[in-house]
């Protein structure tokens, strides 16, 4: 089974990625963010996409998550690990450490295309978990098994952007259960599970958020936090993608069932 990989701020290639072809795809909601790079990791088909583009171009709020997603389905991927830079906003996650994400806030106020299912019918997808939980296991034995902290659980509250939040904003979010803070994993959660796809999410923890340390947020403070990190995602990636080339025995592959008015 083939692997879909997105990478975030500061991860546009992937060490160990051996590329064969960059294929781009035509999809009915416009261009992915660049073309998809189809090669092999390690002994497993792999196929990565830079989430921001490639040099770094595009804005979270202006990413076309549609045409993203609608690209691995069309590629045939049914698996997407999706990698992300995240600030925390509980103190217990410090900056530099991985985490699985198990639940999504979403406070990009409906800015962003939500939906596949925009005419012709309605679909109100379940997504009371919005990330895999097969993956999500997978990843946690992955982890212990090459003895790398990661932390398994966190809700990752998503904002529009493109800048970053105030110090009261960070107060709130950690008042209503927010873990760590991101502009991208919604719709990209939403949008891969109306199309039956599995989504592993993984944030790699590149600074405090606003007002908890008296220091200046900076965007080339996440880029380079997050390219330090590449190690470890790389490490935790070799040992995560082969476990995941089996076939499913999630709900993922049935989230439309009954989700059709």
């Amino acid at each position: 089974m083939t692997i879909g990989l997105i990478g975030g701020s500061g991860l546009y290639q992937m060490d160990g990625l051996e590329v064969s072809k960059e294929v781009s795809v035509s999809t009915p909601f416009g261009a992915p963010s660049s073309p998809f790079k189809v090669g092999v990791f390690g002994e497993t088909d792999v196929i990565f996409l830079p989430r921001h583009g490639s040099p770094h171009s595009i804005a979270p709020h202006l990413v076309n998550y549609r045409a993203n997603i609608w690209g691995f389905k069309t590629l045939g991927v049914k698996r997407i690990i999706s990698v992300n830079a995240s600030g925390a906003i509980n103190r217990e996650i410090a900056p530099g450490s991985l985490v699985l994400q198990d639940q999504i806030i979403d406070m990009t106020g409906g800015g962003r295309q939500q939906t596949f299912y925009d005419s012709g019918k309605v679909v109100h997808i379940d997504l009371t978990n919005p990330y895999c939980g097969e993956m999500r296991n997978h990843c946690i034995s992955a982890a212990a098994d090459i003895g790398q902290p990661v932390r398994d659980s966190a809700t990752y509250i998503c904002v529009n952007g493109p800048r970053l939040e105030t110090a009261m904003e960070i107060r709130y979010f950690a008042m209503i259960g927010a873990d760590i803070v991101g502009m991208t994993a919604m719709p990209e959660a939403a949008l891969a599970r109306e199309l039956e796809i599995c989504l592993l999410g993984i944030s790699a923890i590149t600074n405090y958020a606003a007002g908890l340390t008296d220091q200046k947020l900076t965007a080339t403070e996440v880029i380079g936090n997050m390219r330090k990190s590449n190690d470890l995602i790389k490490k935790l990636l070799t040992a995560l993608i082969p476990r995941l080339t089996g076939e499913r025995s999630c709900s993922c592959s049935e989230a439309l069932k009954d989700a059709e008015l």
